[in-house]
């Protein structure tokens, strides 16, 4: 009997180590892309590179970055949807991602059930912005003399339905202001329009801003995050205005998130290597030199971070009257 006992383990034992067992390789098996919705040399190509030159040294295989520009981010977005959920396709999801799944009336997938988070990489400010020499020289001037002109503050962003454009709608509300915010056709003409005299002041995010700000040209009124910017030190966030502003609190971030039904283990080892990349000092260099602040977590809190922003963003488009699209 004690015989039989010890073959039926053994057995058992070499079942539980079956060829099919054996066959499964380890992950990263081969190179993984990330698939990122903007061209080359933006913030978002760059993010990727940085951060996935990292990873690459932690999971021993190379990372290869894709830009698939277009339609806001859905061209790049049905790409991973439909890639195969083993881990090695990534796509970089932004604030921008949110908003397109609010804006759109009909996407070739669902940005929630379609794809599996990862992680967090970066956040990063946007600023309220004035010509310098012109009207407004604090937040509190700008808000004293919008309330006492009703109608006419013009605000600028880039196109509609951007995150600057939608949080510079964010902040008229928040800040009950009657105030115009006017879509340019990108960062640019912003600039051009406000030292022209054209507009009162601008939103849009900080680093495209950040040679006019240190050149004298633009003044930063307020930052719209919760907490000062690091590379604007002495400018105050929005929210110390008080009032109707108390709470108020934008930043654009990014993030890495995989074809949904992913398995679980490579979805946390590459977490991991995110969050290990992100702690390098070289990598948070990087990043502060875009701008950027290194901000990773769980998959678990960019699935939350992006569910919300989806319902803030069609919040704000609704009430703004922005038809979708």
């Amino acid at each position: 009997m004690l015989h039989r006992r010890r073959i039926l383990r053994a057995s058992l034992a070499l079942a539980a180590v079956s060829p099919l067992a054996m066959a499964q390789p380890a992950f990263p098996s081969r190179p993984i892309r990330i698939v990122v919705p903007n061209g080359p040399g933006g913030a978002a190509d760059l993010t990727a590179r940085a951060v996935g030159q990292a990873m690459a040294a932690d999971l021993g295989q190379p990372i290869v970055v894709e830009n698939k520009p277009g339609a806001g981010g859905v061209v790049a977005g049905e790409q991973v949807a439909r890639a195969e959920p083993d881990g090695h396709t990534l796509l970089l999801v932004s604030s921008g991602t949110a908003v397109s799944a609010a804006l759109f009336k009909s996407l070739p997938f669902d940005t929630l059930r379609d794809f599996a988070p990862v992680s967090q990489l970066a956040v990063f400010d946007l600023v309220l912005v004035a010509a310098e020499g012109g009207r407004f020289r604090t937040l509190q001037e700008l808000l004293a003399w919008s309330r006492a002109h009703p109608g006419r503050l013009n605000l600028g962003t880039p196109q509609v339905g951007t995150t600057q454009n939608l949080a510079a709608e964010l902040f008229k509300a928040a800040a009950g202001l009657d105030a115009q915010v006017v879509p340019f056709n990108g960062t640019p003409p912003v600039v051009n329009a406000l030292r022209a005299g054209q507009l009162d002041a601008a939103i849009d995010i900080a680093g495209p801003l950040m040679g006019q700000i240190r050149g004298g040209a633009l003044r930063p009124l307020a930052v719209l995050g919760d907490r000062p910017a690091v590379q604007l030190p002495g400018v105050p966030p929005a929210r110390e205005a008080g009032g109707s502003l108390a709470h108020f609190s934008v930043r654009s971030w990014n993030g890495l998130a995989a074809p949904a039904k992913t398995p679980a283990a490579a979805i946390e080892r590459l977490n991991r290597a995110i969050n290990a990349a992100l702690a390098r000092p070289e990598v948070r260099r990087q990043l502060a030199n875009l701008n950027m602040e290194a901000q990773g977590g769980t998959p678990a809190q960019l699935g939350e971070h992006l569910a919300s922003d989806i319902r803030r963003w069609a919040e704000v488009i609704a009430r703004a009257g922005i038809p979708r699209q």
